[in-house]
C-alpha cells in the first residue's frame, strides 16, 4: 500500500516498523511514576542521630535535604505518590547482617557492633522533621539495602499500576543503588536524582551515577525533574518523557 509517498503496512509508515525505539524516539513513551526517598533518617541525617555519634560527617546526608523536599512537593502538586523507605533494626539484634554473614567489611562491623543504630520504635528511626511523611504518603519498612528485598513495596507499585521510580535519599552507592538495580531488574524504569541523593564515598557517589547513566536509566537534576513532570503531565497520573533527555 503506497500513502502520501510512503509504503506503509495498515497505515503503519514503513520505516516505524522497524523496531519500536524509533517510534519511542518520535513519540516519547507515557510513564506513571512514583517517588521514593530513602533513609532520610535520624540516625543517618539528624543531629545526634548514631551516624553523627559514630563521627560520621553527615553534612553531606543534610545538604541534600532541601532538594528532596522541593521534589517531595512537586510530587504532592501532581499527585504523584511518594514513598519512603524507614530502614531499622531490632533490639534483640535478630535481623543483624552479623547473624548471616561471615564476610562483612570492617567499616560496616564496626558500624554494627558499636551503633545500635535505628533500632523501629525509637527516635533514630524516625524519617526527619524537615521530611516528614503525610497521611498519604506511604512508608516501607526494610531491613536490608534494597527496598525491594522483603517488604511490600513492589506489591504496593503494582497496586497502582506504577512503572517508573524517581530515586532520592541515601547512600548513593549502598541503598539507592542497591533499590535502583533490583527495581530495574524486576522491570521498573530508573529515574535518579543526581542533587538529591548523597554518598559519604564521594568517588563511589559518582560512579553510580555514570552506571545509571550508562545502563539503567535517566539521570536528571531537581530542576530538570520537575520541570519535566511539570511540562509533560497526561492525564490523572501519566507523564510523557521529555524528547530531550532519551
Amino acid at each position: 500500500m503506497i500513502k502520501n509517498g510512503l509504503d506503509c503496512k495498515e497505515g503503519v509508515p514503513k520505516n516505524l516498523e522497524k523496531e519500536d525505539t524509533a517510534v519511542a524516539r518520535i513519540r516519547p513513551p507515557k510513564f506513571h511514576p512514583i517517588l521514593v526517598v530513602i533513609d532520610m533518617q535520624n540516625g543517618f541525617c539528624a543531629h545526634g542521630g548514631s551516624y553523627e555519634k559514630f563521627g560520621t560527617d553527615i553534612s553531606i546526608y543534610r545538604k541534600i535535604i532541601p532538594n528532596v523536599k522541593k521534589i517531595i512537593v512537586a510530587c504532592h502538586e501532581l499527585r504523584i505518590p511518594v514513598f519512603y523507605t524507614q530502614q531499622v533494626r531490632e533490639a534483640s539484634g535478630i535481623d543483624l547482617l552479623t547473624r548471616i554473614h561471615r564476610i562483612i567489611p570492617r567499616r560496616r562491623l564496626e558500624f554494627i557492633e558499636k551503633i545500635r543504630a535505628c533500632v523501629r520504635g525509637t527516635w533514630d528511626a524516625e524519617i526527619i522533621d524537615e521530611l516528614l511523611p503525610t497521611k498519604d504518603d506511604h512508608i516501607v519498612v526494610k531491613r536490608r539495602d534494597s527496598a525491594f528485598q522483603d517488604t511490600e513495596f513492589e506489591l504496593w507499585l503494582k497496586s497502582i499500576g506504577a512503572d517508573t521510580v524517581i530515586y532520592t535519599g541515601i547512600d548513593t552507592c549502598i541503598c539507592v543503588e542497591n533499590s535502583l538495580r533490583e527495581g530495574f531488574n524486576k522491570g521498573y524504569d530508573v529515574i535518579l536524582v543526581e542533587d538529591a541523593v548523597a554518598s559519604s564515598w564521594q568517588e563511589l557517589h559518582r560512579a553510580t551515577l555514570d552506571n545509571v547513566r550508562g545502563s539503567f536509566g535517566l539521570v536528571l537534576t531537581t530542576a530538570q525533574l520537575i520541570d519535566m513532570l511539570h511540562t509533560t503531565k497526561r492525564g490523572a497520573s501519566a507523564f510523557r518523557l521529555s524528547m530531550e533527555y532519551l
